[in-house]
């Protein structure tokens, strides 16, 4: 099923009631996921046809900016109300910035997407969902393509995972952290540095949890989570990956380096 912004949010709010542990962590990633929602609704503008005060998007964030900065702004407030507390001062110092000092942030990681720049993220990713639902931004060209980035946007994978009726048959996709697109991803390789050795890969998850699992590389010592939906169909994969913060805890215990953090830094 595909992915929308109003599914992650539906989902976040059915597992956040249950969570142990992690309360506070969903707490924060709700309020952030209903300002995401919001700013893809305010961008698709009238009738959902992707316009803002009467003029199309262009899929090129430099020229779509003044669109951009009153969903930024919201971001800001949210994470300053109930953030952790890098990012109450990260926000309290962006409030008092000019909107070319907020520009340029938002520039610097449409040009150059990092997992540390969470607003610029933050505010991309509705945007860039946006754009690739309406087909606004063309897909990366065969020579730059590499198997583990997304197909759309180059970006990096946030998470795998597993979609059909059953484990051995299911096909294995990959999201990106930056549009939050999904492609066809082989099973048994490393997503960051593809490697196929059977033997350099792990997989390792708890009962408590048993949708999402780690899966390890020996070889680059990387990890991402994977989610399953054949085990939990109700599962929206970038917010069951965020519930499941443990694992990423345990993982880091064992040496190993996430290919991608996700919004709540983890």
């Amino acid at each position: 099923m595909k992915f929308t912004l109003d599914r992650a949010v539906q989902r976040i709010e059915a597992l956040a009631p249950k969570a142990t542990g992690t309360c506070e962590l969903l707490d924060f990633y709700h309020k952030v996921l209903v300002a995401q929602r919001d700013i893809y609704r305010s961008l698709s503008g009238p009738g959902g046809r992707g316009l803002t005060g009467g003029l199309r998007l262009t899929g090129d964030a430099e020229r779509d900016l003044g669109w951009l900065r009153p969903g930024l702004r919201t971001l800001l407030d949210v994470a300053h109300a109930q953030g952790t507390e890098y990012l109450v001062e990260g926000a309290r110092a962006l409030l008092d910035s000019s909107d070319s000092e907020l520009d340029e942030m938002v520039l610097d990681y449409w040009q150059n997407p990092s997992d540390v720049q969470f607003f610029a993220k933050a505010l991309i990713q509705p945007y860039a969902l946006l754009i690739a639902d309406r087909g606004l931004r063309q897909p990366a060209g065969a020579a730059v393509m590499r198997e583990n980035r997304c197909r759309i946007c180059l970006g990096k994978p946030q998470l795998s995972y597993l979609e059909g009726q059953e484990q051995e048959g299911s096909a294995r996709k990959l999201q990106c952290a930056v549009c939050l697109s999904s492609w066809t991803f082989r099973r048994v390789v490393c997503a960051k540095c593809l490697e196929e050795d059977p033997r350099k890969l792990g997989y390792f998850s708890t009962p408590e949890l048993g949708h999402v699992r780690v899966e390890t590389c020996e070889t680059c010592k990387y990890y991402i989570k994977g989610i399953d939906l054949s085990v939990m169909g109700l599962a929206v994969p970038l917010v069951d990956e965020v519930a499941a913060a443990p694992l990423d805890i345990w993982a880091r215990e064992q040496g190993y380096t996430k290919i991608e953090l996700n919004l709540v830094g983890v």
